[in-house]
């Protein structure tokens, strides 16, 4: 998986996550920061309190720590995958 894969199946796992139930599209620059954060960041609960801030500064409203959580570790699954068949 090339890094264009590899982020396009990151979106569209941050599209179906849909935190506040308010439409996939409405998440696009969190999305975006999500996304160049995983580039630097391999821990999950590292990732999740960065996804977590991301998303509770642009929305003004809280998110389960667990939430945040089980995405990350779906978003690292994904980069590990692309990191190995590089």
């Amino acid at each position: 998986m090339d890094t264009q894969q590899m982020n396009l199946a990151l979106v569209a796992v941050l599209q179906e996550w849909d935190p506040f139930k308010i439409g996939w599209d409405l998440y696009e620059p969190e999305i975006a920061d999500t996304v160049v954060a995983i580039r630097d960041i391999d821990d999950p609960k590292e990732l999740a309190e960065k996804i977590k801030s991301i998303y509770e500064f642009a929305f003004d409203e809280s998110i389960q720590m667990e939430k945040c959580l089980d995405v990350s570790r779906k978003l690292l699954i994904i980069k590990n995958d692309a990191s190995c068949s590089i």
